[in-house]
């Protein structure tokens, strides 16, 4: 059995959903990323979980990859009407019109970006700091992710409030909030 000491949002155990949330967190979840299609996708999740679980979208990632073209922002900003149709159809996503039309949205915005998606989004992340020492330490807005949220939507963007922008900066690595006692190391 894996003993790790992990940060307090991920299950302990060898259920399904808790071997998922492990990977996600002992893999993905705080490791920086670039690039603009990696943070498309990211964004766009993001922006689904909002009101559910990250479980039901973990769950079905693979859904929203095929659904979504891999989240290629050129090709999801040529989604038409049919293909909102479409995907309100599609079982493998989350079926909420608003956030599937504010992903094509944002897909048309990047598109139109006159500084590169990455470099726009890591613009705010803030100086590194100690990790946390326990989840209650969290914040779920800062100044940062309030700042990015009311630059994208300046810029167009749909569905990235500061919550939203938060959790981003979270899973992206632009802030380390892994707890001070989690096993996972240190990116920076």
């Amino acid at each position: 059995m894996d003993t790790r000491v992990r940060c307090g949002w991920v299950p302990t155990g060898s259920a399904p959903n808790s071997v998922l949330y492990q990977e996600y967190h002992d893999t993905e979840w705080g490791v920086p990323l670039r690039g603009e299609r990696a943070l498309f996708e990211r964004v766009s999740l993001e922006a689904f979980q909002s009101g559910l679980s990250w479980l039901t979208i973990l769950r079905k990632r693979d859904g929203f990859r095929r659904a979504f073209a891999g989240f290629d922002p050129e090709q999801v900003a040529r989604f038409t009407d049919a293909d909102i149709a479409r995907l309100m159809d599609d079982v493998e996503i989350v079926r909420n019109r608003a956030k599937i039309e504010a992903t094509i949205n944002n897909a048309r915005v990047i598109g139109d970006l006159d500084v590169d998606f990455s470099d726009l989004l890591w613009s705010f992340a803030p100086a590194r700091r100690p990790r946390p020492e326990v989840m209650a330490d969290v914040p779920a807005v800062t100044a940062e992710s309030t700042a990015m949220a009311k630059e994208l939507k300046r810029r167009g963007f749909r569905f990235v409030g500061p919550t939203t922008a938060y959790a981003l900066m979270q899973a992206t690595g632009m802030v380390d909030d892994h707890i001070a006692t989690c096993w996972v190391p240190s990116a920076g």
